[in-house]
């Protein structure tokens, strides 16, 4: 009996240890980024001439909405290209983006990843541009996004990433979605940057200086996540990633269930297939080379997602309660609970605190145990695209 309970205790140490250093994490990069805020570049005088990548894999209707708005960016018009990487669209989208005052680039692939068309457009743009922006099929950039990244290249930014935020909270899950891709704006991509620390690349609203874009893309041929492999690659080169928190990009949240779910199985197998790849580079340039902002992208590999978290932190503590003696005591679960409670909820935007949060907080248990689920059903989900479709404009 004395070994059964040696073994659990050992068995909690750990996952306090896992769980609890990753409270602590999210704890103070979300105080700390409340407490100090970094200063934007000034405006800058000179202009960056950019080409935005804009993604598109069928959702006709998605496409010829987002390019028409494109165009309407405010910026110098000889100073941005947009170049549309048409993937399995209808010919009469075709036409019709053919029509617009932009670069329409047909692409048809065996199998379509996102990294596979971004390569495909950079083939078939030249080079004297000095920045690429990549957009998904549903993104919507505010007026001045351009101008707000330009200032951050103009100030010897590399890589920087904007701010995406949610264009649709109609229905719970989308809320929820909406609250978890603003927790992650602030403690991984603005607070990051107040410890000097590279901010989260997302994947769309980015932009990253062209010629490094081109040669890392090279390099690049991940079914999914490629924006994190991307961020390894800069971080391992001692490249810092700038977070422009006040160039938004209007991104639509996932509305239904289901979506939800392949969406986050995509994520997750991505996530954690990236971590089985490049973990012990991570102490290596850690200790080899003092590279703790690469270090720290890789540890962004390890984690759970923040939902997990609500639901794991507090039945870790009721478990304590009840098996007194056997690991860590409840006191400390207790701290470490509320460590990770406190960093999340600090990073929830005020706007968020609303009527409607009581319905998108009532969905947070079936969310959690379908997300328990898929973290054992991730073979697999790696090595095929798997689509997330967007509702059609004015639907």
């Amino acid at each position: 009996m004395e070994i059964i309970k040696i073994i659990f205790s050992v068995i909690f140490s750990i996952i306090f240890v896992y769980l609890g250093i990753y409270s602590l994490y999210l704890f103070v990069f979300s105080v700390v980024g409340k407490l100090i805020i970094k200063k934007a570049p000034p405006m800058a005088t000179a202009y960056s001439k950019f080409v935005i990548y804009i993604c598109a894999y069928k959702e006709d209707a998605i496409i010829l909405n987002s390019a028409e708005h494109a165009l309407t960016i405010n910026y110098p018009l000889d100073k941005f290209h947009i170049c549309v990487i048409a993937d399995s669209l209808q010919p009469e989208t075709i036409a019709k983006l053919k029509e617009m005052p932009l670069q329409v680039v047909e692409v048809v692939f065996d199998s379509s990843t996102k990294s596979k068309a971004l390569n495909a457009g950079i083939a078939a743009t030249h080079e004297d541009f000095d920045a690429a922006v990549v957009f998904d099929i549903d993104n919507i950039a505010a007026p001045d996004f351009l101008t707000q990244i330009n200032n951050y290249l103009q100030a010897g930014d590399r890589v920087v990433q904007g701010h995406r935020v949610a264009k649709n909270t109609e229905t719970p899950v989308a809320i929820l979605d909406a609250i978890s891709e603003e927790i992650n704006n602030h403690i991984f991509r603005k607070a990051q940057r107040v410890f000097n620390l590279s901010a989260a690349i997302i994947g769309s609203g980015m932009a990253v200086d062209y010629r490094l874009f081109k040669t890392t893309m090279a390099d690049i041929d991940a079914v999914g996540g490629f924006d994190k492999e991307m961020g390894l690659k800069f971080t391992r080169q001692n490249i810092h990633v700038a977070y422009a928190d006040a160039a938004l990009v209007y991104d639509e949240k996932v509305s239904n269930p289901q979506v939800f779910k392949n969406q986050r199985r995509r994520w997750l197998s991505a996530q954690f297939n990236l971590l089985k790849t490049y973990f012990w580079t991570g102490f290596k340039e850690l200790f080899a080379r003092g590279n703790f902002d690469y270090f720290n992208e890789i540890y962004q590999t390890a984690i759970l997602p923040r939902i997990l978290m609500l639901g794991l932190m507090p039945l870790m503590l009721l478990v304590s309660l009840l098996t007194p003696g056997v690991g860590p005591s409840w006191q400390m679960w207790l701290a470490a609970t509320a460590f990770c409670y406190i960093g999340i909820l600090a990073a929830v935007p005020g706007q968020f605190f609303n009527g409607k949060l009581l319905g998108a907080v009532l969905k947070i248990p079936l969310i959690f145990f379908t997300m328990l689920a898929l973290l054992f059903k991730l073979k697999g989900a790696n090595k095929k695209f798997i689509h997330t479709p967007h509702n059609t404009p004015g639907a």
